[in-house]
């Protein structure tokens, strides 16, 4: 599905993808303008993501793609033999078509399809881990103070359980933190801590540990030059979609951080093909919206290409659809009028076609066709063409257990992420740090015990002492008072006696 041509004496890799009035194609040095595949469902926007990825494999391009119904897991096997798609192949002028497998590398966030994919609390930032469990912005400002605090401290925050270590040690310090870093609430933290419970109940803390991925593993050839394609195993994900959100836009940050500045380069490093697109920008607040559209603009330059997968453009922000160039519009439906404005959206998205009225055929076309503009020499979008797309080399639909175990066997992965590990970090550290302050509040506790026992035992003894001293002193009062009885009782018998012999 690939096709070379020259351009200033240089090999231009092109990838071939269907066929209208002209080919449909997407030149090799353009696919990192990124792209948009929609139209609704049931109209073939996973066969045409399948015939993509499969495409810029044979270019030598290593590909993501997140499958949300299993569909896209069949670029793992080759298609049956079927003459009714070889007779297709050959009307659009597809060279080299013949029915196979691509090289697959499948992913499950849970480890259940595929290995599994983690990354790290610290990498994620405060800002995704925010909107991951919902916070308010009060509670997404505590949330940085945490993250500062972590970091000053040298608190490495892996897991979930960090986080919560965290969340407890700012509870119990809140006073003296709020003196340094602005005001933290028991409430706040309450609220943090049970968002982060919900999403461990669901099965979100699975993403976050270690080993985390390394993007390299993204970007791999086999060994006969074509590039992996890694497929995100996705159908329990987009359960959460929070968490299917959260990671898109940690991946496409993680790459816009991490690669260096190459420009445009013969093919893309990277192809990401994300599906259910509309669900990274639901709800997502302006400073997030913001930065997805600045990575957008300036990921490319990094090599890599952003190919949103939905049902209809305006899933997509305006300040994001206005930088895909390469677009492939499947059928939409027009049921209200609301759907009817959509439509007439779409069709003016695209450079008009003097030999056809876009707004008409978008709902007219069969399965299999799509409306096509890509980019052209010199990078202006072509004329929208009426295009029927290739059939896939690979079969069309999902995979037995069976092959995707035989699959992840001979992955070049294998084993790398299957274990977590475990090391020392802020949970280890915190709760150590509080099991010494509560050892030394008991040490102290039981000093002060017997310091108080050691003064009552004092005061008791004291108080003894007294009451000996007091008891001997009634006695002595007590015989002297009875000497002075008596004495005066023998002066005055010895008197009367003196007395009476007078007489």
């Amino acid at each position: 599905m690939s096709e070379s041509g020259t351009t200033n004496a240089n090999p231009v890799k092109k990838l071939h993808f269907g066929t209208g009035e002209r080919p449909a194609v997407i030149l090799g040095h353009y696919a990192n303008r990124h792209g948009l595949v929609t139209g609704a469902t049931g109209t073939g926007k996973t066969v045409t993501v399948q015939v993509l990825a499969e495409g810029f494999s044979r270019l030598g391009v290593p590909v993501f793609v997140t499958d949300v119904k299993g569909d896209v897991a069949g670029l793992s096997q080759a298609g049956p033999e079927k003459e009714k798609m070889r007779q297709r192949a050959e009307k659009l002028g597809i060279e080299g078509y013949k029915f196979e497998a691509s090289p697959v590398v499948f992913w499950d966030i849970f480890a259940k399809y595929g290995h599994p994919v983690r990354t790290t609390i610290a990498e994620l930032g405060p800002m995704l881990i925010s909107r991951l469990l919902e916070l308010s912005d009060v509670q997404e400002g505590v949330l940085n103070v945490g993250f500062k605090l972590a970091r000053e401290q040298n608190l490495p925050l892996l897991d979930m359980k960090d986080l919560q270590q965290l969340m407890i040690y700012l509870g119990d310090n809140h006073r003296e933190i709020s003196q340094n870093y602005g005001r933290v609430t028991p409430a706040s933290i309450g609220a943090i801590q049970r968002r982060i419970l919900e999403l461990e109940q669901q099965g979100g803390d699975r993403l976050f540990g270690e080993p985390a991925l390394q993007l390299a593993d993204f970007m791999r050839q086999d060994l006969s030059g074509r590039g992996i394609i890694n497929i995100m195993d996705s159908r329990e994900l987009i359960q959460k979609p929070q968490l299917y959100a959260t990671f898109l836009l940690w991946l496409m940050s993680e790459l816009f951080e991490s690669l260096p500045e190459v420009g445009d380069l013969p093919v893309p490093k990277l192809v990401l093909f994300f599906d259910e697109a509309h669900l990274i920008f639901d709800d997502a607040p302006k400073e997030l919206l913001r930065k997805i559209e600045q990575v957008a603009r300036l990921v490319r330059s990094k090599g890599v290409g952003i190919y949103f997968c939905t049902q209809s453009p305006g899933d997509i922000p305006e300040s994001v659809l206005g930088q895909l160039g390469n677009k492939v519009q499947h059928a939409l439906r027009a049921y209200t009028p609301k759907d009817k404005k959509v439509i007439r959206a779409a069709a003016e998205s695209f450079r008009p076609n003097p030999k056809f009225k876009t707004e008409d055929i978008i709902t007219q076309m069969g399965v299999g066709e799509a409306l096509v503009s890509t980019l052209e020499e010199g990078g202006a979008p072509s004329v929208v063409d009426y295009c029927k797309i290739a059939p896939p080399r690979c079969r069309m639909g999902p995979i037995t257990e069976d092959e995707r175990q035989q699959v992840m066997a001979r992955s070049p992965v294998a084993g790398k992420y299957d274990t977590p590990l475990d090391r020392e970090s802020a949970y280890e550290t915190l709760k150590q740090r509080a099991e010494d302050i509560a050892r030394k509040k008991a040490e102290a506790e039981a000093r002060l015990a017997e310091e108080k026992q050691r003064q009552a035992a004092e005061k008791a003894k004291a108080k003894s002492s007294k009451k000996g001293r007091s008891r001997q002193t009634v006695w002595e009062t007590a015989g002297k008072s009875i000497a002075r009885s008596l004495g005066t009782k023998v002066v005055n018998l010895l008197w009367k006696a003196l007395t009476g012999r007078r007489r």
